[in-house]
């Protein structure tokens, strides 16, 4: 794996999370994902496409900086922080959040298998 794919899989999550990208997410998503929350709740992939399926989620704005990745044979960790600014269930948000993020290749191509993400302040 080369850090030059996880970059570009990276910029298709973004695109598919700004863009309520349900299919795109569906692929990128590996069904057994766990992500923490900055509150603390552990979300599982159905919740989360399920946020963007309902409208719950909207984003704005979505703008990553500060990138790094990190191979390990078929294993990426990508350290990354992400402005940004939008809406969950009419409740806005808006600020820099600093996520990790695992992803895994699978024959079919990157998969996010883990992550979370913290307010920064």
């Amino acid at each position: 794996m080369e850090d030059s794919n996880v970059v570009n899989a990276e910029i298709e999550l973004l695109l598919a999370v700004k863009n309520a990208d349900v299919s795109a997410l569906e692929r990128m998503l590996h069904d057994d994902l766990l992500f923490n929350l900055p509150g603390g709740q552990t979300i599982t992939k159905e919740f989360d496409l399920n946020s963007y399926r309902s409208g719950l989620m909207k984003i704005e704005v979505i703008e990553a900086s500060d990138q790094l990745i990190n191979v390990i044979e078929d294993t990426a960790v990508v350290s990354v922080s992400v402005l940004l600014k939008g809406a969950y269930n009419n409740q806005p948000f808006d600020g820099v959040f600093r996520y990790i993020r695992v992803w895994k290749q699978f024959e079919e191509g990157l998969k996010v298998i883990a992550g979370s993400c913290t307010e920064l302040k």
